[in-house]
């Protein structure tokens, strides 16, 4: 029972920071350390699959907009086209990255002071960003971003393979500089998780089954993995309407100096050895 209730504090927080410039990862990581959620392959799975719950939820939220893109890019479109080339575009770079330092990543930088460095570096450039290209957009919708902007942001998306970094923060960073409004910025960000997390999903639980196996998992890491998915979809629905509202009128520093001073928590904690690394 106390391991399912730690499941579901997890998704809380997942459903909470998964698309917010704060690193969802990084949370659950800093999260799992104080409540002592077990590092095991399954919480490894788990952390990364109820991202999907998440996920889901902006399916839901934006399901019109989407299947009217697909349509449009079904019909030979120039809109649909246009976004469906700027998705797959968008993802190759963390895709091939992926592919090529997952095991690396995984061993080094899944750990409390790799995301508190994360979390610091990434706070100071969005700071710098956001003060430097916000306000330059020339992009307002999201079917009109082009090849080269969206290859642009694929990169800097790689930079959320930092634990820490935030996906969220370093693809809205990606499409400031590349002259997105900050609601197409977001939108691009939110549809850009789409396949990079479905695709990491099946990497862990393949990855999984071949190492442990989904037969060895008991009732309790079932029910677990379930309520864990429900919750973080549930949470993720009223974070994301709130989060879209907010970037469209007011500035985004507040989460990088709530980084800072989380990473400056941390530290503290870490140092006087309140919590163990």
């Amino acid at each position: 029972m106390l391991f399912i209730l730690k499941a579901i504090i997890i998704a809380i927080v997942e459903g909470i920071t998964e698309f917010l410039p704060v690193s969802s990862t990084g949370h659950m990581i800093l999260a799992g350390g104080v409540i002592g959620f077990p590092e095991t392959e399954f919480t490894k799975m788990f952390n990364v699959v109820i991202q999907l719950g998440a996920i889901l939820a902006i399916v839901v939220l934006y399901w019109s907009k989407l299947w009217g893109l697909v349509v449009s890019f079904f019909k030979g479109e120039k809109k649909g086209v246009n976004f469906v080339i700027a998705l797959i575009v968008g993802v190759i770079p963390a895709a091939i990255l992926g592919f090529l330092l997952e095991d690396t990543i995984d061993q080094y930088l899944f750990k409390p002071v790799p995301v508190i460095i994360g979390l610091f570096v990434g706070a100071v450039l969005l700071l710098y960003v956001e003060g430097r290209y916000r306000k330059s957009a020339k992009v307002h919708e999201v079917e009109n971003i082009t090849k080269l902007q969206a290859l642009k942001i694929g990169f800097f998306q790689c930079l959320a393979m930092w634990p820490g970094m935030s996906r969220s923060s370093s693809t809205i960073m990606g499409g400031w500089i590349t002259g997105l409004d900050s609601k197409v910025a977001s939108e691009y960000s939110f549809f850009l998780a789409i396949p990079v997390m479905v695709g990491a999903s099946l990497v862990k639980v393949v990855k999984f089954q071949g190492d442990v196996g989904f037969q060895t998992l008991g009732s309790t890491e079932i029910v677990s993995f379930a309520l864990g998915f429900l919750v973080a979809f549930l949470v993720a629905l009223i974070c994301v309407k709130g989060f879209v509202s907010y970037i469209q009128k007011k500035p985004m520093k507040v989460f990088a100096y709530y980084r800072i001073a989380l990473s400056i928590v941390f530290t503290i904690l870490i140092l006087t050895k309140t919590i163990t690394v």
